[in-house]
């Protein structure tokens, strides 16, 4: 039960960030050796996601790759975003087709028009709520500005260049004392 606050950040993202909390890189490998390991690697698109959804998923799996943070437990959580993003999109279309607040006439019985009322498109609604549940996915995922400065991946080594490295440098001078 949270009693408000920040939710707990995983233990990669913790040291990917510089250990924010000052616990110790040494705690830190501890706590994420007993992590339970997951399957790297995005699944297929779901079968059922189109158009948009379809398309974000798309894009947001390569990133996921890219970032090394391509899980297959994640999946659940990425068509989520992809499901939002294609609903915010398709709200945002509709109140700009229809507009952001709706009139509607009340007939009376008699057929004679005697109030028009005026209330906000549902759209706009699905839209802002759609938003903020994308945003939320795509603050888990990496995938907003400022959760990305908060993340600092280290470059992995290319064992070609390494080896370009030590064949390329200096040869160190043998001390003539040392047999």
């Amino acid at each position: 039960m949270s009693l408000g606050g920040q939710r707990p950040k995983p233990v990669a993202r913790q040291i990917a960030e510089g250990d924010p909390a000052k616990r110790g890189p040494n705690k830190l490998k501890a706590l994420l050796a007993a992590e339970p390991r997951t399957t790297s690697g995005t699944p297929a698109c779901p079968r059922h996601l189109k158009g948009r959804a379809r398309a974000a998923w798309k894009v947001w799996s390569e990133e996921l790759e890219i970032m090394n943070l391509d899980k297959r437990p994640d999946a659940q959580a990425l068509e989520g975003a992809c499901v939002n993003y294609a609903r915010a999109v398709d709200a945002d279309i509709e109140v700009d087709r229809s507009g952001i607040v709706l009139e509607e006439s009340i007939i009376a019985d008699n057929g004679e028009r005697i109030v028009l009322k005026s209330r906000v498109n549902p759209a706009v609604t699905v839209s802002n709520a759609a938003w903020r549940q994308l945003r939320l996915f795509c603050g888990e995922f990496g995938f907003t500005p400022v959760s990305r400065t908060r993340i600092t991946m280290e470059k992995r080594a290319d064992p070609a260049e390494d080896l370009a490295k030590l064949l390329t440098a200096p040869r160190a001078k043998r001390d003539p004392q040392v047999n």
